[in-house]
């Protein structure tokens, strides 16, 4: 057994200190609920017809002796999005293996899915955060019929895999398993993709030119493939033992795709109660999966809105984590992949360099990640370091490669591209913040220039179209957290601040909301807490001011009198942009004035775990 890093220890030795009394509440509740199924056995017969009056033959008589173990399917398929729509075929798949294995199968339950790169600039991004909370919600519905032995969980991107996830997890006592759909194949890369918004941006191109880009880059059903939220979920949910092994990046269609599907149902039968390897997701996911997660984050340079979405998952199985937990592990984990926009690969180019098996096995072998844990494959991480293959029409998992196949893309922990995670903490008279400096050169990580302060991003838009932004500044854009706006990605100000940057000026971002999960080469500062609706010190900045971010020494200052900036009162938002009604924010409002700040994953579910 290899020993873990120090720092590994320290880590997760202070989150179970932590979480304490608050783990202790969540396995409570996972023991009050065992021994009270197969679930179905606790309902009457007039429930229990209900609950198979829709299905026919062989399934509604093992449903009815009440003797064969039911897989509740909760699914996130829709036919408008690429990552989504290869979920239509997965229930009969999973039926018809469930079957097999003498087992049955039915869809519990649907899950909405909306996209964050169609809503990006637009009022329904408002909606995107809380957009977990309502799938979460949904996922306890479809579950709360208690029909069912086990879960499969379908589901891809963004705040959907997180919302499933805090959703199953209420159900600590079902054994779940998540089961991806796999990305597209490669389309235009996503650096010439960059490069043409920027074009854009700049009114070198047309629109005409733009979509032809896009439509390159976004070309076939499967998640998109850089390495943004929707990718980083699926990295999560296999160094956290809730995939099978080496199943997150295979493409949709495949034989490979279908055979893993098929043995999430077989499998799913084997982790129930009476069949011998009883293993409930509220087990799998413990303090030690939760902190291989953020290992996991911090080694491919994944999403910046995990520093969310972890902390939201956690807490939904009774477990307290926060920022100074990634800071402190980012300084021990080395970066070992270079996926855009970190690099110019993607997640098919990762995935051919030896993927999640080779990553796994060098986190082990360097002691980053907890090897003892419960997964849906059995007990150990190890067994992620295997990748599934098709030998002779049969589905096997075969030692995955002992070296990187493109050292481009993804190292080893004895060569990695950095010896540190590149996620930074950012504090200091502005509050408290997270950084991305993977993607970041090193000239850029430290500015200090004058203020240009923002309440929305459509203002920096039309400065930017104005030409008034051909200046050193720092771009700080507030009230955009998730009391006050629902916390929208600020996407639209990727390209007008690379813009900026590649003609010579030093520019930077500060806001209290959330940037893409491609957050890329210029230097952000987000998520800064409090926001600046809960009188945070963002609303005390003023144009002018002189912003000081240093993302190696993780300081976020104000170059100001302690004395006056003492005596300034917060500005109130602009009156002009009104956050609460239209495209549906009317029915988002109690989730607005719910929030919990961004350190505790602006979740409004914290009280549910006994805070």
């Amino acid at each position: 057994m290899v020993s873990l890093h120090p720092q590994l220890e320290t880590v997760t030795a202070r989150v179970v200190a932590r979480s304490g009394k608050s783990r202790a509440a969540y396995l409570a509740g996972i023991a009050r609920a065992q021994g009270q199924f197969p679930s179905r056995t606790a309902l009457s017969c007039a429930n229990l017809a209900h609950g198979f009056a829709g299905v026919e033959g062989h399934d509604k008589i093992a449903i009815k002796a009440l003797k064969q173990p039911n897989i509740g399917i909760v699914s996130s398929y829709n036919d408008m999005l690429s990552a989504h729509a290869p979920y239509a075929g997965y229930p009969e798949v999973i039926k018809r293996a469930a079957r097999e294995a003498g087992g049955v199968a039915q869809v519990a339950g649907g899950v909405p899915a909306m996209c964050d790169g169609i809503t990006q600039g637009n009022p329904g991004m408002e909606l995107s955060l809380f957009s977990r909370e309502v799938i979460a919600m949904s996922t306890a519905v479809a579950l709360t019929h208690n029909m069912f032995d086990a879960a499969l969980c379908l589901g891809v991107c963004d705040k959907i895999v997180p919302g499933l996830l805090i959703g199953a997890l209420q159900f600590g006592h079902l054994p779940t398993i998540f089961v991806p759909a796999g990305p597209m194949t490669s389309g235009l890369s996503n650096g010439d993709k960059a490069k043409v918004r920027q074009q854009y941006a700049t009114g070198q191109l047309d629109r005409e030119a733009l979509l032809e880009a896009e439509s390159g880059a976004y070309h076939a059903q499967g998640t998109c493939t850089f390495y943004g939220t929707a990718n980083s979920n699926q990295l999560l949910m296999e160094v956290m033992g809730l995939h099978l092994p080496g199943s997150a990046f295979i493409h949709p269609y495949t034989p490979l795709r279908e055979a893993l599907t098929a043995q999430a149902a077989r499998r799913v039968l084997e982790l129930t109660v009476d069949r011998g390897e009883y293993t409930p997701i509220g087990q799998v996911v413990d303090e030690r999966a939760i902190v291989n997660g953020i290992v996991g984050l911090l080694a491919t340079g994944g999403s910046t809105n995990h520093t969310l979405h972890l902390v939201a998952i956690a807490r939904a199985a009774g477990i307290l984590i926060d920022w100074d937990d990634f800071d402190q592990l980012s300084q021990a984990v080395p970066l070992l992949a270079r996926i855009y926009p970190n690099g110019s690969a993607d997640i098919n180019h990762y995935h051919a360099a030896g993927g999640m098996a080779f990553l796994i096995r060098e986190l082990l072998d360097a002691g980053l990640l907890h090897e003892e844990v419960n997964t849906v494959a059995g007990r150990g991480l190890r067994r992620y370091t295997e990748e599934p293959k098709l030998l002779d029409g049969k589905l096997s998992w075969v030692a995955g490669t002992p070296h990187s196949l493109d050292t481009t893309v993804l190292r080893g922990a004895a060569d990695p591209f950095a010896a540190d995670g590149g996620l930074r903490l950012m504090q200091g008279k502005l509050g408290r913040g997270v950084i991305k400096i993977s993607a970041v050169a090193p000239q850029h990580r430290r500015i200090q220039a004058p203020a240009l302060v923002f309440d929305s991003q459509e203002a920096v838009q039309r400065a930017f179209d104005a030409g008034e932004l051909k200046r050193d500044f720092v771009a700080v854009v507030r009230f955009q957290g998730a009391r006050a706006n629902g916390m929208p990605e600020l996407h639209r100000l990727t390209p007008l601040l690379g813009v900026l940057q590649d003609q010579g000026f030093q520019v930077a971002l500060v806001t209290d909301g959330r940037m893409s999960g491609a957050s890329g080469k210029v230097p952000a500062v987000i998520h800064v807490s409090p926001e600046a609706l809960l009188n945070g010190p963002l609303g005390k900045l003023r144009s002018g001011d002189t912003v000081v971010i240093d993302a190696e020494r993780g300081i976020l200052d104000v170059q100001i009198d302690p004395q006056l900036w003492a005596q300034r009162s917060v500005e109130q938002p602009d009156d002009a942009v009104d956050h609460a009604v239209g495209f549906g924010r009317e029915l988002f409002g109690v989730f607005r004035r719910s929030a919990a700040p961004a350190e505790a994953g602006a979740s409004i579910f914290g009280p549910l775990i006994g805070e």
